[in-house]
């Protein structure tokens, strides 16, 4: 039957869309369930509606904190029964109330190398510093900003880039590589978390 997936966005959505190319080219076993945003003109949500995907708004205003507004995400998706989260450019802190019940099943996709230039605009981090290689990183979720147990990174050689909006342009194509693997493989099999190491076995075998 494939996995219930469940995506976080908070723009455009360009991730999330890998993930629903990567269902409709059957490299991906799974759906999308719902997509849950915290800004209402996201257009995730377009993406969402032009693919016939529930979405649910959330907007921070509307909750007296950040452990309210998880509460209210972890309620919402309660009735989803989601194997998988995906945070796909949401730009805000997991915590507890939605950390503990999904524990492990909670993954994001950074546009740097981690442990380096965590945080926002890390390709802007990256290209200040003067680094000739960056990239992305797919991890797992935890409570700090960054930090969780890193799945799959790809390195890209940023020397020739002349600003930073190029180095988001040429790291762009490999965040929806990654991200779109990275699904497929939790579709197919499971990631083990040992300490600081993930590891993976495919269901197949």
């Amino acid at each position: 039957m494939g996995i219930r997936i469940a995506v976080l966005a908070s723009g455009r959505g360009s991730n999330f869309q890998s993930i629903i190319d990567g269902i409709k080219e059957g490299d991906i076993d799974g759906e999308v369930v719902v997509l849950i945003s915290d800004k209402p003109d996201a257009y995730a949500i377009e993406r969402a509606r032009q693919n016939g995907i529930p979405t649910r708004v959330i907007p921070p205003k509307e909750c007296a904190s950040r452990e309210e507004m998880n509460l209210k995400i972890r309620e919402a998706l309660g009735s989803y029964s989601p194997d998988l989260i995906v945070l796909a450019g949401y730009m805000r802190i997991i915590t507890d109330e939605l950390l503990i019940p999904y524990l492990h099943r909670i993954i994001n996709i950074h546009p740097a190398l981690l442990p380096s230039f965590p945080g926002l605009d890390g390709q802007k981090q990256a290209f200040e510093y003067g680094v000739k290689v960056s990239g992305c990183t797919v991890h797992f979720v935890d409570g700090g900003c960054d930090t969780g147990p890193i799945i799959e990174q790809a390195c890209v050689d940023i020397r020739d880039c002349k600003s930073a909006d190029e180095v988001c342009e040429k790291i762009l194509p490999f965040e929806h590589k990654a991200m779109r693997s990275v699904v497929a493989k939790f579709s197919r099999g499971r990631f083990v978390v040992e300490g600081r190491k993930v590891r993976y076995e495919d269901g197949r075998k």
